[in-house]
Parts: structure tokens; sequence; C-alpha cells
């Protein structure tokens, strides 16, 4: 999948990105594979239909995950407008309910991972802060939410984790629940 134009509402291919390398928590690696590994997550995880009691599995199966690795995250799932899922872990604040929103907007705006889209700006060499022209108190392009896709559809939804380095909100909420075949 391409990433969306801002306010376009269209797809265009991603610019070349700069061929450095970024950190992750396998160590540095260049960020074309990066990039790929990340749209490849999305590209794997179309769903047929996605209900309530969808959402209440799923996030419940997030919890089971962060108390399994002592992890103190905030997890929220959405559809559309609607708030299916929310769990506060010991150890979180309101300042996660924020990160939440901030990082579901971005998923919102530009219908694809919330690390994705930050790692597209840091591919430029550049922050999404400085170059996205939006709100940074409303967008945040930090790891942690992911789009829920329909067949047919396409997004609908937001998978969203607070509370750890961008890297592991990412990978709590990506693999292994999101990006099984």
């Amino acid at each position: 999948m391409s990433p969306a134009t801002p306010g376009s509402g269209t797809h265009t291919p991603p610019a070349a990105p700069d061929r450095g390398t970024h950190t992750s928590l396998a160590g540095p690696r260049p960020v074309d594979d990066e990039l790929r590994e990340l749209a490849a997550q999305e590209e794997r995880l179309v769903l047929d239909t996605f209900g309530n009691d969808d959402a209440c599995q799923l996030g419940s199966l997030l919890v089971e995950l962060a108390q399994e690795r002592g992890a103190a995250v905030t997890i929220g799932i959405r559809r559309g407008a609607q708030q299916l899922f929310h769990c506060a872990l010991p150890g979180t604040s309101a300042d996660n309910d924020a990160w939440i929103a901030r990082k579901s907007a971005v998923v919102e705006r530009y219908a694809e991972s919330s690390y994705l889209v930050g790692a597209r700006f840091r591919a430029k060499g550049r922050t999404f802060e400085e170059s996205s022209r939006l709100d940074p108190d409303r967008y945040a392009a930090h790891g942690g939410a992911f789009p829920v896709r329909l067949r047919g559809t396409g997004v609908i939804g937001v998978v969203a984790v607070s509370g750890l380095p961008q890297a592991d909100d990412h990978a709590l909420v990506a693999p292994p629940p999101l990006t099984r075949p």
C-alpha cells in the first residue's frame, strides 16, 4: 500500500527515502527495509469483519500480552468514533490516553500505522512535527496505533497502545496478534 498524501484522499508512491539507517529493537537497519516491513504488516492484516466482540477479544489479548511482559500501557480500540475497548493498566496516567488520541488521529488521517507515518518522515530526513504542518497537540506519528482495515472497505478503526518507547508500543500492537497470516 502506498502512503496517503495528506489532505488529498489519494494514495501516491512514497518518495525515495534516504539510504540511512534507523535503530530498532534489533539494532540498526536500512531505512528501506524498515519501511517495507512496516508496510507489509499492514498489507497482511486486512479483515473481513470487525465487530464489538472482536474488539473485546483483541483488547483482552493485548492486555494479557502487556501483563505477561510487565508493561504499564493503556490500550484503546475504536471503530469510527465509538470506543469499543479501553484498559489502563497500573502505572499509566491520563497522559497515555492523550497519546492514544494523538496517535489514532494520525492513523485516521493517513490510513497507515502511526509508526509507519513517522518512519516515512524520518526516512526523508524530516520530523513529522516540523514537516506535516499538523497541530502536534492533536497528531503524533509515534509508534503504537495501527489501522483496523476491512477488505473492500478500508480503514474503519484503530487499535492503539501507549506507555512504552514507540518501537515497543508498535511491537505490542502489530505482531503477534495483528500480523498472523
